[in-house]
C-alpha cells in the first residue's frame, strides 16, 4: 500500500481498515469477510488474479465470474473444491454475455503444470487429446520407503530439491499430495477424464507438464524451475511479452529422466484419484483433511506418515454429498477441519 498506493484496498481486518484509512485517506477501503467480494463488485477490469491460498479463494472467483472478469487462479484449491461448479459460472456467464457482446470469460492457470499443459494444448484440437501428462520432482523423498519416512523431520520435509515455495505447499511436495490436487484441478481446467490423466516423476523439474495428441505427439512446456514465466504468461495471453529472466540451455543440461511414482510409500495420488471418482463434498475433504494435517505437523504434532492416515481417515468419516452447492461445499470444509482437528490434533 505504501509503494503503490492503489486506489482500492480490501483487508480482512477492521483495525488495519481504520489504521491505512487515517494513513492513506485517498485509497478506498474494503473490509471484513466480504472485503474483497465488494472489491470486485466495484472495480472494473480486464482479469482477477486469484492467488487466495486455499478455500478462501473460492467466493472471490465466482463472484469475479459473475461479474463479467477473466481469472488468473493460482490458488489450485478452487478448482479442486468446486471444479465444476465454477465451469458451471462461466458457462452460465458466458451464455448470458455472449448474447451481447461476444465476448467470453475465461481461466487462466498459474500454477506451472497447468500453464504448461494449457500452452501444450494450444498445438491441437480438443478431440485429439489422448492423454495429459504432469510431471513431478518427486519431492525430497523420492526413492525412499515408508521405513525410512518414519525418522522424517519438519526441516527435511521443507527442503525441497528446485522449488522455494511456502511451508505448506513444499509440505504436499514432500507427500506427493500437492500432485493429487493437481489431477482433481486438470480434471475441472481442461474438461478430461481423471484415467486420461497421468503422473511422471521428473526429477529435474525442466519438462513442466505435456499433452499426449491422438496421433501419438507429445507437445511439452520446458524451461528452468521459476514461477515468473508462467505468471506472466497469464497475465499477458494471449501474447508472449519479452523478458530478461534466465534462458534454458540445452547443451549444459546433463540429463532428464523419468519415472513412475511410488503410491505405496506415496498414496495421496491414490487418495486424491479416490476423490475426484467420489465426487461431490469428497475432494474438499481431501484437501481440508490435508491442510489440517500438514499444520499439525508443522507443528511437530504428528509424525511424516500420519498424514496420509488423517486424510484417508477423515475421508472415511464423511458422507458425500452428490451435486453440491457452493454452501454444501464450504460446510463440508468446515466439517473436515473441524473433524481433523478434534481428532487429530491433540486437544
Amino acid at each position: 500500500i505504501d509503494e503503490f498506493s492503489p486506489r482500492k484496498v480490501a483487508v480482512r481486518n477492521q483495525d488495519i481498515r481504520r489504521t491505512r484509512l487515517s494513513l492513506k485517506p485517498k485509497t478506498t477501503f474494503y473490509s471484513g469477510e466480504n472485503g474483497i467480494l465488494e472489491l470486485i463488485k466495484s472495480t472494473e477490469c480486464d482479469l482477477v488474479v486469484v492467488a487466495i491460498s486455499g478455500a478462501e479463494g473460492l467466493r472471490p472467483t465466482i463472484t469475479a465470474i459473475r461479474e463479467g472478469r477473466n481469472i488468473a487462479l493460482a490458488t489450485k484449491e478452487v478448482m479442486v473444491l468446486a471444479g465444476e461448479i465454477v465451469r458451471d459460472e462461466i458457462a452460465k456467464k458466458n451464455r448470458e454475455i455472449g448474447k451481447r457482446s461476444g465476448k467470453v470469460v475465461e481461466l487462466f492457470p498459474i500454477d506451472s503444470e497447468h500453464s504448461a499443459i494449457w500452452q501444450s494444448l494450444r498445438a491441437g484440437l480438443e478431440g485429439e487429446v489422448e492423454k495429459i501428462i504432469l510431471t513431478c520432482s518427486g519431492g525430497p523423498f523420492r526413492g525412499k520407503k515408508r521405513a525410512e519416512l518414519k525418522k522424517v523431520t519438519v526441516e527435511g520435509a521443507l527442503n525441497h530439491p528446485n522449488w522455494q515455495m511456502g511451508k505448506k505447499i513444499t509440505i504436499d511436495s514432500a507427500t506427493l499430495m500437492n500432485k493429487g490436487l493437481e489431477i482433481i484441478e486438470a480434471r475441472w481446467l481442461f474438461d478430461i477424464l481423471e484415467d486420461k490423466i497421468e503422473v511422471v516423476i521428473h526429477p529435474q523439474s525442466i519438462l513442466h507438464s505435456a499433452v499426449l495428441f491422438q496421433d501419438g505427439s507429445i507437445i511439452g512446456q520446458f524451461g528452468l524451475p521459476d514461477m515468473r514465466v508462467p505468471i506472466q504468461y497469464a497475465l499477458t495471453y494471449p501474447e508472449r511479452a519479452k523478458n530478461n529472466l534466465p534462458r534454458l540451455s540445452f547443451n549444459k543440461l546433463r540429463e532428464l529422466t523419468f519415472e513412475e511414482p511410488d503410491t505405496k510409500t506415496f498414496p495421496s495420488l491414490t487418495l486424491s484419484r479416490a476423490a475426484l471418482k467420489m465426487g461431490g463434498t469428497a475432494p474438499c475433504v481431501l484437501n481440508a483433511a490435508d491442510e489440517v494435517a500438514v499444520e499439525l505437523f508443522l507443528q511437530n504434532k504428528i509424525k511424516f506418515l500420519d498424514i496420509f492416515m488423517i486424510i484417508e481417515k477423515t475421508m472415511l468419516e464423511h458422507k458425500t454429498v452428490r451435486n453440491p452447492s457452493l454452501a454444501d461445499i464450504l460446510e463440508a470444509d468446515t466439517w473436515a477441519r473441524q473433524y481433523t482437528i478434534s481428532r487429530f490434533g491433540g486437544g
